[in-house]
């Protein structure tokens, strides 16, 4: 992986991983609720993707429910939606105290965990990125997001405490990715674009950072994925050492890439739902098309969604987005 990020950063044409793995279900003719329960039909929407279009890698659900779903939190599931933590499972600050790790075989992280293997077994023409949630969005959908954010003022020994009990189980799940083949870990920390950098140094990067430094290699990538920052907090998120790091569409790329290493990817980020979703194929190749010229003295940009594109995202927005960047590249 760290040849492929340095052969990717010295190409001459622009490359694209777009995150996006619901579209693959229209493919398949499978529910969002089914991908998300299942891991042979969550496996079979990345492969045809995989087979439908020339994304440099690819990449399992972002799902910000899975790890919360197996500390006991209870999920709201949709045919066409993605799913949702439907209530607070930690009440106070002493339930925290309480709160017990669960192990790998708890709620659906078993099927997560078999469509990261069948996707590592079987896609090999281009590196499998599995997914994670990070340890701040975590902490805030156990404890409510609007709680989380007063906590770490009010009581910030008590918010560590339910930090590092979220990081025990992240880090035990990307051990697990890693060893069953899966190349890095898309990690969605979206959450912690809602502090200023220095909280978000000290309530998430921090955390980040014991991830990366266990489970990233050669052989293992972690891609930062933060799409609340709106360029405040790029600093703290660099500082976790990843070697990738994913943007939304409420940042301008221009600006926050000059604060990612030049040998470090960064990855974005076409807004997925206004354009992806909602656009038609002119709007999609107009703003690729944008996006791309301001790009071009970056050698490590690579262009993707804002975040993950949503389930019944048209195929032929999608097509116009492979398009425009297809004629960008051919006039370079």
């Amino acid at each position: 992986m760290t040849q492929w990020i340095a052969d990717t950063i010295s190409r001459k044409d622009v490359t694209a991983i777009p995150v996006m793995t619901h579209p693959g279900l229209e493919m398949t003719g499978n529910t969002v609720r089914e991908a998300v329960s299942d891991g042979q039909v969550h496996y079979e929407a990345v492969k045809a993707l995989c087979q439908r279009y020339e994304s440099e890698a690819a990449a399992t659900i972002m799902d910000l429910t899975t790890e919360a779903e197996a500390f006991g939190s209870e999920i709201a599931f949709s045919d066409h939606a993605v799913p949702a933590v439907s209530s607070r499972l930690l009440p106070d600050a002493e339930a925290i105290y309480q709160l017990q790790v669960p192990s790998l075989s708890a709620g659906r992280i078993p099927q997560y965990l078999k469509a990261n293997i069948l996707a590592a077994r079987n896609i090999t023409d281009r590196p499998v990125f599995s997914g994670c949630i990070g340890p701040f969005s975590l902490a805030g959908r156990l404890y409510d997001m609007s709680e989380i954010m007063v906590l770490i003022y009010e009581n910030p020994d008590a918010a560590h405490t339910l930090l590092r009990k979220c990081n025990e189980l992240i880090l035990k799940y990307c051990i697990a990715l890693k060893a069953m083949g899966s190349n890095g870990v898309v990690m969605a920390e979206p959450a912690a674009g809602l502090m200023s950098n220095d909280d978000c140094m000290t309530f998430s990067s921090q955390y980040v950072k014991e991830i990366v430094d266990r489970v990233q290699d050669d052989y293992f990538t972690v891609v930062l994925h933060n799409c609340g920052n709106t360029g405040h907090c790029t600093k703290a998120m660099v500082a976790t050492g990843a070697a990738a790091y994913h943007f939304g569409n409420k940042c301008r790329m221009e600006e926050v890439i000059r604060d990612v290493p030049p040998t470090a990817l960064a990855m974005g980020n076409v807004d997925p739902v206004s354009v992806f979703k909602e656009g038609t194929p002119e709007l999609m190749r107009k703003t690729v098309t944008e996006l791309l010229e301001t790009m071009k003295d970056y050698p490590n940009f690579v262009l993707s969604s804002g975040c993950d594109t949503p389930p019944l995202t048209p195929a032929e927005n999608i097509e116009a987005f492979y398009d425009a960047l297809k004629v960008f590249n051919a006039r370079q």
